[in-house]
């Protein structure tokens, strides 16, 4: 059993990435969430290879709130799109899926990415 919330995540995690993998045509949304941002990566496991990235650091008047993560989850999928990619294998790195999480997945959804 896990003493701590942070092992308890990473043990999550790891089960997450044994169960998934991105590829060029699909590759996989992981999401990081800290106490005062959140980042999201489009990643080709195949080559290692990060295909896009967007965070609330870059974003104005960013704080780490539902609100931010649902406009870095626009900001992924437009950049995701603008590249081909319409398809993604979502990867919440051990993180429940519900706030902010959550905000930023139907915020990529709404711009079009399909997962």
């Amino acid at each position: 059993m896990s003493t701590n919330k942070i092992s308890r995540r990473l043990r999550i995690k790891r089960s997450i990435r044994n169960k998934i993998s991105g590829t060029s045509e699909r590759p996989r949304l992981s999401v990081f969430r800290s106490n005062k941002a959140i980042y999201a990566q489009l990643i080709d496991d195949t080559t290692g290879v990060t295909l896009a990235a967007a965070s609330s650091v870059k974003l104005d008047d960013a704080k780490a709130n539902v609100e931010t993560a649902n406009r870095v989850g626009k900001d992924i999928a437009e950049k995701a799109i603008s590249k081909g990619i319409s398809a993604v294998v979502f990867d919440r790195s051990g993180y429940l899926y519900h706030g902010k999480v959550k905000s930023l997945a139907e915020g990529a959804r709404e711009a079009g990415l399909k997962f």
